[in-house]
């Protein structure tokens, strides 16, 4: 089972609508203008194509879609690295209101289009009325033949643009020779005026506190000479005095355990004290004024402030300005060295060529594949005896696609000779060209829905059965859906959706019903004959259906 349910509710002609759908071969039928085609429009709507106010039925503030398919195993990864809940069953639900905004969900959980789409390529497959232009479009064509050959050109993609890149450094660094060279002077006389200066990254804050101390040095000694006099002197000073406090109180302790705390405080601090006096001796015997230390301080730092009020910066940010100037002169010089690049854009083109080769092979071991498969397909399509090929033209110049375009040949009876697809003049032909691809590449894919809407135009009698039994034949493995107008496809199906317009004044509305015994007859002879139904048309309709009915 693949897609199981569809709801809904006020898209275009479409008010509610609950259709469950069944494995096999599937077919929805009805009158010219009923919207046959509502339940693909709204299927693919919920598969993420674009959403605008024109889906939403007149009088409605939003139209919404959901359908229920049966999650796919090779979805799981996927969902799973999405975020979104892991069950047997993937519901995906969107809507668009008045204002043109769209909203989608998948398993419950918000989901952007683009997701959609991507799950999509994993459910559905969908051949639409026209198929046949893209078979004229040369990307469409090469596509085609890529999924037949299984080629993956996400490889190819790469190198190019790799490939691409470098082609455009290269002529970049050509074009820009002169301008490059004068540009890598200026950085590299630039660099050079400041490395006279080397500045290092803290170094002037440095230099202003090494200035202020060597700037007041003979006012910095003097001031530690006189804290040193008060500490300690011939007359006693502090510490001769806290020691005697100490002393008086120490033969006392033991008359009153006061004293030890107060013992504890003076000792601690007589400690201290002498600590202080220890490295005052220290600071005067490695102090001394000493101008030509100053004077050497006083010419780099004026070195600092002249670089950077030539360069319009605070001193502060010249190693920064210095760094920057010293990368900005590495990447010129990568930039325009052109034997480097040349090597590079070698490179790049052999790792193009390689993949592109590869690609070719590929292509040239399945054209004939694909192109034997059609044919085989085109002989019960009513046209015997026709030939489709593959031509594989090479192009001009390399692309991001490979070396080569793909054309559809085709000729559409024995004896006619081949031509481009596009040229066909029948377009019934051309409609069983494209269904013959269609059927054939189908069987390829992994999504496990297959839509044909309106792929059998232009085809009656015969070969409209030939059409219905491949569709039944399709639909033993895959779930087949398919819009059609043909009551030989109709016959064909295992299930039959009935489309139904009703109009009143105000409005006009389409539903669909299940049909199945007399009123699938009666359906099938209205396709055969028109509304006004006849014991002839009646009596074909059953030979028709048969047993199916």
């Amino acid at each position: 089972m693949a897609l199981k349910r569809i709801f809904v509710r006020d898209f275009v002609l479409v008010e509610q609508l609950e259709q469950d759908l069944e494995n096999g071969f599937t077919v929805l039928t009805g009158e010219t203008g009923a919207g046959k085609s509502i339940l693909v429009d709204a299927l693919q709507f919920a598969l993420g194509n674009r959403a605008d106010t024109t889906s939403i039925r007149t009088g409605a503030a939003r139209a919404e879609v959901a359908v229920e398919f049966d999650c796919p195993d090779n979805l799981h990864v996927w969902l799973n690295e999405n975020g979104f809940d892991l069950t047997d069953t993937l519901l995906l639900r969107r809507s668009v209101d008045a204002q043109g905004k769209s909203r989608a969900w998948i398993n419950g959980s918000a989901a952007p289009a683009s997701q959609l789409r991507e799950v999509a390529e994993h459910l559905v497959d969908i051949h639409g009325q026209h198929a046949w232009q893209s078979l004229t479009r040369p990307a469409s064509v090469r596509a085609l033949l890529d999924a037949y050959a299984g080629v993956d050109l996400m490889p190819l993609n790469a190198v190019w643009r790799t490939w691409r890149e470098t082609q455009s450094a290269l002529n970049a660094a050509r074009g820009a020779r002169d301008t490059l060279e004068l540009e890598r002077e200026r950085l590299t006389w630039q660099i050079g005026e400041v490395d006279k200066l080397s500045p290092g990254e803290n170094e002037w804050d440095e230099l202003n506190a090494t200035h202020t101390r060597l700037s007041n040095a003979q006012s910095l000694i003097d001031a530690a000479q006189t804290s040193l006099g008060h500490l300690e002197n011939d007359a006693g000073g502090a510490t001769t005095e806290l020691a005697h406090a100490a002393r008086a109180l120490h033969g006392h302790v033991h008359l009153d355990p006061e004293f030890q705390s107060i013992l504890e405080i003076l000792e601690s601090t007589l400690a201290q004290t002498e600590d202080a006096v220890h490295s005052l001796h220290f600071y005067l015997r490695k102090t001394e004024p000493d101008p030509s230390a100053l004077a050497a301080l006083d010419a780099r730092m004026a070195l600092w402030m002249g670089l950077a009020r030539r360069y319009k910066r605070t001193p502060k940010e010249l190693p920064l300005l210095w760094a920057t100037w010293k990368a900005d002169l590495g990447r010129l010089n990568a930039a325009s060295d052109i034997d480097a690049l040349e090597v590079a854009e070698s490179r790049a083109a052999h790792a193009f060529q390689q993949e592109a080769l590869a690609v070719s092979r590929g292509r040239q071991r399945a054209a004939p594949k694909l192109a034997k498969a059609i044919t085989q397909a085109m002989q019960g399509l009513g046209m015997q005896g026709g030939r489709f090929e593959v031509l594989l033209e090479k192009n001009a110049s390399p692309s991001a696609s490979g070396l080569e375009d793909a054309v559809f040949l085709v000729a559409g009876h024995a004896g006619t000779p081949l031509r481009p697809v596009g040229k066909v003049a029948s377009g019934g032909e051309l409609s069983r060209i494209a269904l013959a691809i269609a059927v054939t590449t189908s069987r390829l894919g992994t999504a496990q829905t297959l839509i044909f809407d309106e792929v059998d135009s232009g085809v009656g009698g015969a070969v409209a059965e030939a059409v219905g039994r491949l569709m039944k034949q399709l639909g033993h493995d895959r779930q087949v859906l398919a819009v059609t107008h043909l009551p030989q496809v109709a016959a064909c199906a295992d299930h039959h959706l009935l489309v139904i317009k009703h109009s009143t004044r105000s409005a006009t509305s389409s539903r669909v019903i299940a049909v199945a015994g007399e009123e699938r007859v009666a359906e099938v002879a209205r396709m055969l004959g028109g509304e006004r139904l006849s014991g002839t048309t009646l009596a074909h309709a059953k030979e028709l259906l048969g047993p199916a009915r």
